[in-house]
């Protein structure tokens, strides 16, 4: 009888929870539901007004309006292209800066890159405005070429295009890419690039051999995140004043407070959300096969 009891106990059933475990969920319901409450339910009314259309009920037909658009096509593409050249114009000179600031011996380098820290922190817009007083229409760099020829205008004008909205974005976001670079250098060894550099390597060869298989992680953690940022900037794109330049937040501004077409302007957010979301999950799975 004994043996049966024993082996009733023994049997495996639905696992209790400790007294430690159900406390920690009781921790944990109350951000949860402020996360739901802040960012999820948020979301699902702009998913639920995307597919309620002006005339009511619930249809597919905002989506086959916004996508039927010329403007939504051409402000996707913008969207994409503006993002993937300033995420490779970010990569390529924040490597450069950070590879200056981490091994080339200069005063002022630790100053140089406490200031990358609290340059992001600063507002899109802020450097937005500096580009324009530098190179905008009645800016410096135009004040300073008509007094020095007498001409009555200056010849920099390209901040209102597509490419002053790269350079205000490459300019802003590359401390992005920075940051995780001069956090992985700083753990780089060394005796390494002592090894190299006596056995008579030169800089380049260093770089590409030691440094930079070394960096593959934080560029790709850098460059995702500048990606995903770039392909929701709304700031850059509307203090620089390019009109030519729409991009889908853009888009989102318009037609809902320009058009008052809430639906259209929920359907190109959610296209905006799950872009950036799939970006995410690649970076994701490229971060982890790269071991980041």
């Amino acid at each position: 009888m004994r043996e049966a009891v024993t082996e009733v106990r023994a049997r495996p059933g639905r696992p209790r929870r400790s007294p430690r475990s159900r406390t920690a969920l009781l921790w944990a319901l109350p951000p949860t539901a402020a996360l739901g409450l802040v960012f999820l339910y948020p979301l699902a009314l702009v998913v639920r007004q995307s597919v309620q259309p002006d005339t009511g009920g619930t249809s597919l037909r905002p989506y086959a309006d916004v996508f039927a658009l010329r403007p939504f096509r051409e402000a996707l593409w913008t969207t994409v292209w503006l993002a993937l050249a300033s995420t490779a114009g970010c990569l390529v000179l924040g490597f450069v800066l950070a590879l200056v600031i981490a091994f080339v011996p200069f005063p002022g380098a630790r100053v140089v890159s406490r200031f990358v820290d609290v340059f992001l922190s600063f507002p899109s817009f802020l450097i937005t405005l500096a580009l324009l007083f530098v190179y905008g229409t009645v800016g410096m760099a135009n004040g300073l070429w008509a007094n020095v020829t007498g001409a009555a205008d200056g010849p920099f004008r390209f901040l209102t295009t597509p490419w002053g909205v790269l350079l205000a974005e490459i300019t802003y976001f590359t401390p992005f890419v920075m940051r995780p670079l001069l956090a992985a250098f700083s753990q780089l060894d060394t005796a390494q690039l002592e090894a190299a550099s006596s056995l008579g390597a030169r800089a380049p060869r260093i770089v590409r051999r030691i440094i930079l298989p070394e960096a593959l992680p934080a560029l790709a953690a850098g460059g995702s995140l500048v990606l995903v940022l770039c392909l929701n900037e709304f700031g850059i794109v509307l203090f620089t004043g390019a009109k030519g330049v729409t991009t889908l937040p853009m888009l989102v501004y318009g037609k809902a407070v320009l058009e008052s077409d809430y639906p259209g302007a929920c359907v190109v957010a959610v296209v905006n959300v799950l872009i950036s979301v799939g970006l995410y999950g690649l970076y994701r799975v490229v971060s982890r096969r790269a071991g980041a």
